[in-house]
């Protein structure tokens, strides 16, 4: 057999090419492998393996192998112990199972079982935030429709509210939110006082990032990025992303002169290459207080998006680590803000 077609969990049906398809005595063993598209995914060309055979109970039970995460944290809708296959994969898996059963004639409550294993899968999981969620020994195994999307939504989007999960069931009430890794590394030097658990990569998906903490009613969400970054969240961007959105060197432009800038400042600014280069120039002119009116209109932006259900703080760092602006500027409850 060279192919296999399947239903995905949207419901739409899809055909296979198949890696391997191999019938043991004992079990069957059929792999394919995973074409991520466009999506900068470290899992792309991975090989997905399954593993079936009869098992001595009822129904379907699903197995982690090689290469596949365990679950070692609560707050993911999996039990710890568990494979960390997502719920709508899981469904999904055992409904072709009951399926192809049913096509063979044989009573669904024969008992299978399906071992999934991914070669190379721990080492793939180090290019991601598995292990902070408490996701240890491989990947894991997501998926809501079975269609990869590009970079703009599914994957990120889903581990960032993964996280704040992950978060909120351990009892943290403050999380702080990141754009990046140089990002999340200087913030942890801001708030040593703070759990890893509470330091969460949004990347682009700030909006996604607040909205969700503040469902899980977080009392305070502190964003951490540089200038590029939180000059977009200022123009009330909710996803950063550079394809889908470029810096307002206007807004710039009008906080500068705002700020009381010369003229000839804010025109240069106005026709900035990019929020660096608007950074370089305030630094010229010692215009110190603009990193902290673009975090005021952070603030602002991101407490409308969160529908005022949390506090919202914003640092501005510097491609050093150094704090250039904040807002609010009084130090927080947690005395951390020592950093001039």
């Amino acid at each position: 057999m060279e192919t296999i077609e399947t239903t995905l969990p949207n419901g739409r049906r899809q055909i296979f090419q198949l890696e391997r398809c191999e019938l043991l005595d004992d079990r069957a063993v059929s792999s394919v492998v995973k074409d991520a598209g466009d999506d900068p995914d470290c899992t792309h060309g991975a090989e997905i393996v399954a593993e079936v055979a009869w098992g001595g109970g009822v129904g379907v039970e699903l197995r982690g192998g090689e290469g596949v995460a365990v679950v070692t944290k609560p707050g993911l809708g999996l039990d710890v112990g568990s494979p960390a296959i997502n719920p709508v994969p899981q469904r999904n898996i055992r409904d072709m199972v009951l399926e192809e059963l049913a096509n063979a004639a044989i009573p669904k409550e024969r008992g299978v079982v399906v071992t999934f294993s991914v070669p190379n899968g721990e080492e793939m999981a180090k290019q991601t935030i598995n292990a902070r969620l408490g996701l240890l020994g491989g990947i894991s195994i997501l998926g809501t429709t079975g269609i990869v999307k590009p970079y703009s939504t599914a994957a990120y989007k889903a581990s960032v509210v993964q996280a704040i999960d992950v978060a909120a069931r351990r009892g943290e009430r403050e999380v702080v939110l990141t754009t990046g890794g140089k990002s999340e590394a200087y913030a942890m030097r801001l708030f040593p006082h703070l759990p890893e658990d509470a330091f969460i990569q949004v990347g682009d998906f700030v909006g996604v990032g607040v909205r969700h903490a503040a469902r899980r009613r977080m009392h305070r969400a502190i964003i951490v990025g540089m200038i590029g970054k939180l000059s977009k969240m200022a123009d009330g961007r909710m996803m950063t992303h550079a394809a889908g959105s470029e810096v307002n060197m206007q807004l710039l432009a009008s906080i500068a002169a705002g700020l009381g800038a010369r003229e000839a400042v804010i025109e240069e600014i106005r026709a900035a290459n990019t929020a660096r280069h608007v950074l370089e120039l305030a630094e010229r002119e010692g215009m110190r207080n603009l990193c902290s009116a673009i975090c005021e209109r952070v603030t602002d932006h991101l407490t409308r998006h969160a529908e005022g259900a949390l506090a919202i703080h914003a640092v501005l760092v510097d491609f050093s680590g150094i704090v250039l602006g904040r807002h609010p500027a009084a130090n927080f409850v947690s005395n951390v803000w020592e950093v001039s």
